[in-house]
């Protein structure tokens, strides 16, 4: 029996982002388990389309013939509740949650209550919800309504390394996410600054396109700080893994992460953690090997990096804590096991 899927995404599937990673690893995991998967562009803009941008959109999964299977990104899923209800019985719907719409950074309380009533009506069509992390199974099944027996989480797979990490004698501090409000890149600017009395240089990666202001205001704060010469803000790189394999320290002062990707590759790669007590992070990065600061807490995490940067010891002792979670955290093929695995379950 032929196993087929439509893979339905928002935007550029290409971008480096933690979320189209996602996709495209689940995507090459599902067809080397034997499905044949037909991608679906819908457009750019989501969360926030322009009216014929979602007009076409709707028009393009409305032209699906009865009975397909379909998962969707919930970049988009969760603005598309007018054509979940009148599609969902005669399509077999499955939205991909990376974290509620209405949990990102910077919306206003009329943004969020928009996002969160519209996601729950598209969550209510849906025949099963996957999402990256149990924080995020937790909050659908709490505020969205959602039924625990239809939520299936699916962890973000690793690429197993055997790579010896190195011991720079200038600590190298590496930073990875998309530079939007959300990372929280501004909050560790400004912890460096706080410690810019002690040996280190700091690497950010991210793209810096697809929140142009904010990535431009992140450029003058580090000229405004005169950290030019030991911060260096990349955009986005071909392989990241080189930057994981030569840091010393892992830093990312998010406001909130449906899971953070970045943190599971620090781990995997042996690197002490500095990051906030925010979204599934907890869940990710256990307490001896990262230090968890409130959010926003530019002091606190300067204090941590501070710790770390100190002492070489704890930075080492932390380094086997995180190699050892590493060590046991899932694969991409385990990955899109669960995902397989849930789907051939999809009546």
């Amino acid at each position: 029996m032929s196993r087929s899927l439509v893979f339905a995404y928002p935007g550029d599937l290409s971008l480096k982002t933690g979320g189209y990673g996602y996709d495209r690893r689940v995507i090459d995991g599902l067809r080397e388990c034997g499905w044949q998967v037909r991608l679906l562009p819908l457009g750019d803009g989501f969360p926030v389309p322009t009216a014929d941008t979602l007009d076409r959109a709707e028009a393009a999964l409305s032209s699906l013939p009865d009975g397909t299977l379909v998962m969707i990104d919930g970049l988009a899923f969760g603005v598309l509740d007018t054509w979940a209800r009148a599609n969902a019985e005669r399509l077999r719907i499955i939205a991909l949650v990376h974290h509620p719409l209405a949990l990102e950074t910077g919306l206003s309380d009329e943004e969020q209550q928009r996002f969160r009533q519209g996601e729950q009506r598209a969550l209510a069509a849906a025949r099963h919800v996957i999402v990256t992390s149990p924080m995020t199974a937790r909050e659908l099944a709490s505020n969205y309504d959602v039924e625990s027996s239809s939520i299936t989480v699916a962890l973000p797979g690793i690429d197993k390394s055997d790579a010896r990490r190195v011991v720079n004698a200038v600590p190298q501090i590496l930073s990875v996410g998309t530079l939007t409000r959300r990372k929280g890149h501004d909050v560790l600017l400004r912890a460096l600054k706080s410690v810019e009395d002690l040996d280190w240089q700091a690497v950010i990666i991210g793209s810096k396109s697809l929140d142009p202001s904010t990535s431009e205001a992140l450029a003058r704060q580090v000229e405004a700080l005169g950290l030019e010469a030991r911060v260096q803000l990349l955009g986005e790189v071909e392989d990241p893994q080189v930057s994981f394999a030569s840091a010393d320290i892992f830093a990312l002062a998010s406001r909130y992460e449906g899971y953070g990707m970045v943190f599971a590759e620090a781990l995997s790669h042996g690197l002490p953690i500095v990051a906030c007590h925010a979204g599934a992070v907890p869940d990710v990065v256990p307490a001896d090997a990262g230090i968890l600061v409130p959010v926003d807490d530019a002091p606190a995490f300067g204090e941590a990096l501070r710790r770390l940067l100190q002492s070489t010891q704890e930075r080492e002792t932390r380094s086997a804590a995180a190699l050892q979670a590493g060590s046991l955290l899932p694969t991409w093929s385990d990955t899109a096991a669960i995902i397989s695995n849930t789907l051939d379950g999809i009546s």
